[in-house]
């Protein structure tokens, strides 16, 4: 039976399918789920409209964060419990660390390979990402990498040890290289706030009170610098032209959230990023460090997106309406399923940017700005950063799935699942559209095959993508579990048998997921 989602909010502890959901962990002890030291804190809630529950938890042991153990707990309407999504044995350990936390600091800045700019902090955790749970500690170091682009990292370094287990960065950038006039989608609406004062604010009430920034070139990494929302005295932005004080890259990330606001309102009820009706502020003209980093980010600890200065000619701005959507979605997958960033898990965290960034441009219907399965092509001049199509275009992106494809940078490995969802949306040789070739048995980075694979078309492979995304993916899903958590997803949606589910399995078995 198909399902669509009737209710998608922060839930509260007492909420009653909150209490069911632990009750259905609390009788999960033949997997060591529950029982003394076991504590789980709901994150999010979703109820079907067929009364489905579908509960998501983050999980502690012996009060210490279980990094990749959270868990979803999915009930039938009949409360009866359906599933448990990671569910995997939670951690029977001592939790009395052989290193202390500044040893775990000395290994931590080692591995940084850079310069640390902030004191770095350490907290214990419990990593659970492996075959077997091991107790660690999350270092967070802030600092200039050695190709000198900012950071924070997690260091996770086993507090026995010293070993480093992994690794990711909370700056989840595009990978770059490197009425209002924009860059790029021409004169568009802005909805703008009315001064007392006089004069107009690039705020909108409209979506939470979102607010566009000019940071003048602060630096916008390890801090949070002081800005002012961007203001106009005739509430006529922008000229079109580029530079580090162009007004119209404003214009350009206030028309990029607004877009993503109602691209994730309109096709799925949700009600901004976190989906707490908070619109966050998009800040522009950030320092780029010398042309270190000429990027753009999503900040979790700020909840804001920000976009760096050009990086000199040639190149504008990365303030495009699918690299706004792409950044965006980062903050969606961190209040959702919260894909860890490294690994398979951090392939998928970036394939899931790349599939919305495309959409929310196709969503947009912008006769300026085409959709396509290009992202970033605006604003490098016609050279994508990341081509869907056929991703290994650009030298480094995988095709196809492979043994090893997860120990290759999270920007490359989002390649297998970005090519799988155009196949599931085009079709690997769709009417009037470039084609895509599938993946064979032998290949690695380059597909080779010539295979046919019909698409399903975008508005269905998207509501599915979203669905697995928000209700059955967890922080350390691999690709294998991907391809799964869609085809549950699509069942969902559409039934186990329609030619939508079948198109999941199609277009992953075409990237080499089976």
């Amino acid at each position: 039976m198909s399902v669509t989602a009737a209710l998608a909010a922060p839930p509260q502890a007492d909420h009653p399918a909150v209490q069911r959901a632990l009750n259905h962990l609390q009788a999960e002890n033949a997997r060591s789920l529950a029982g003394a030291g076991h504590d789980y804190s709901p994150r999010d809630l979703i109820v079907d409209a067929d009364g489905s529950e579908h509960v998501r938890f983050a999980r502690r042991y012996q009060d210490l964060p279980v990094i990749g153990g959270d868990v979803v707990v999915h009930s039938r309407a009949s409360g009866t419990l359906r599933k448990l999504a990671n569910a995997a044995r939670c951690p029977q350990l001592g939790t009395a660390a052989t290193l202390d936390s500044e040893q775990a600091v000395v290994a931590a800045r080692a591995a940084f390979g850079g310069e640390v700019q902030l004191p770095p902090q350490a907290q214990l955790a419990v990593y659970a990402r492996g075959l077997k749970p091991r107790l660690a500690y999350d270092v967070s170091v802030s600092g200039t990498l050695a190709n000198g682009a900012p950071s924070r990292s997690h260091i996770v370094v086993d507090a026995h040890s010293g070993r480093v287990l992994d690794r990711w960065d909370d700056l989840h950038t595009a990978a770059a290289v490197g009425t209002g006039k924009s860059l790029y989608v021409g004169t568009v609406t802005l909805n703008t706030d009315s001064l007392s004062t006089g004069g107009f604010a690039l705020r909108d009430t409209t979506r939470g009170n979102h607010e566009t920034h000019d940071l003048k070139g602060k630096d916008a990494y390890f801090g949070n610098p002081k800005s002012q929302v961007m203001k106009d005295a005739d509430n006529a932005w922008g000229t079109g032209v580029q530079g580090n004080k162009s007004q119209s890259d404003g214009v350009d990330a206030a028309y990029g959230f607004a877009t993503t606001w109602d691209f994730y309102k309109t096709r799925f009820g949700r009600s901004g990023i976190a989906d707490d009706g908070r619109g966050g502020k998009s800040r522009v003209h950030a320092s780029n460090w010398g042309g270190a980093l000429y990027n753009a980010f999503w900040d979790d600890g700020c909840f804001c997106m920000t976009y760096t200065n050009q990086a000199g000619a040639g190149n504008g701005a990365l303030v495009s309406l699918d690299v706004a959507g792409h950044e965006m979605t980062h903050g969606v997958t961190s209040n959702t399923a919260g894909l860890i960033y490294s690994g398979e898990s951090g392939g998928l965290n970036e394939a899931t940017s790349d599939i919305m960034g495309a959409m929310v441009e196709r969503f947009a219907n912008n006769a300026s700005d085409p959709a396509d399965y290009l992202i970033g092509e605006e604003p490098l001049n016609g050279s994508p950063f990341r081509n869907m199509i056929q991703p290994s275009v650009d030298g480094s992106s995988a095709d196809c799935y492979y043994s090893g494809v997860g120990n290759i940078d999270v920007h490359y490995s989002s390649g297998v699942a970005n090519h799988m969802f155009y196949i599931l949306a085009e079709g690997s040789r769709p009417a009037g559209g470039p084609a895509s070739p599938t993946c064979q048995a032998s290949d690695t980075r380059v597909a080779t095959g010539s295979a046919t694979v019909t698409g399903i078309g975008h508005l269905d492979a998207t509501a599915i993508y979203y669905r697995a995304l928000t209700v059955y993916m967890t922080s350390n899903t691999n690709f294998a579990q991907a391809r799964a958590a869609m085809i549950s997803a699509s069942s969902d949606l559409f039934g186990a048998s329609s030619a939508q589910t079948q198109g999941v399995k199609a277009a992953w078995s075409a990237v080499n997921v089976n």
